[in-house]
């Protein structure tokens, strides 16, 4: 039998809430390994190796052992609850890519902007590009080895962000530090969401 949303019998779960999560960035800052770590199925990647066509093209500061990049989107899926699950579209981070920006953000509830203190200033494009849409965001740092770490406020200062827009720390690599992340942003996102339709 085939049950439409209004007539699911008694007792039976309730359908999961499907939500599209963007994870954005500059180039190098961790978005494949954050969907990679975080995704309950083999994540789908779109990425191509580094090559001398990207000289003078992709800057490598700071990156210099990346050897691949993502040209289209990386995609995952986890579940946060037996109701909830979230679709996840890591953006490519190079400006040559952004035209598929548009087309990913359709629908999306928020982004994560991942940033990497070794190269702060890449944030500011994707931060721009929520901004201007309204989107809520949250910005995670990501924690790379032997990286000199920065109170959460002092990124907040020198990414002249909103005080109510999250800043939190992450580990990208590993699950749970991600998950905490996508958490963080759908606490962000509801309160938003509120906020708005209280303001009418």
């Amino acid at each position: 039998m085939d049950y439409g949303h209004s007539e699911r019998p008694a007792g039976a779960p309730p359908l999961p809430t499907a939500i599209k999560i963007l994870v954005a960035g500059g180039f190098g800052a961790g978005k494949t390994t954050l969907v990679g770590s975080v995704s309950e199925t083999r994540p789908l990647r779109t990425e191509e190796m580094l090559t001398e066509t990207g000289i003078g093209v992709d800057d490598l500061s700071g990156v210099e052992d990346k050897t691949t990049t993502t040209v289209a989107m990386d995609f995952g899926r986890i579940t946060i609850s037996d109701d909830l699950v979230l679709y996840l579209f890591g953006t490519p981070g190079q400006d040559r890519f952004w035209f598929v920006w548009d087309e990913l953000a359709l629908g999306a509830l928020g982004a994560v902007v991942l940033a990497d203190t070794r190269r702060l200033a890449d944030c500011f494009p994707s931060i721009d590009y929520f901004e201007g849409r309204g989107m809520p965001f949250v910005v995670a740092v990501n924690c790379f080895e032997g990286t000199r770490r920065y109170r959460l406020d002092e990124v907040q200062a020198a990414l002249d962000l909103d005080p109510d827009v999250p800043v939190v720390l992450c580990d990208a690599r590993r699950r749970e530090s991600s998950r905490d992340v996508l958490v963080t942003l759908l606490e962000h996102a509801m309160k938003t969401r509120e906020a708005r339709y209280r303001a009418g």
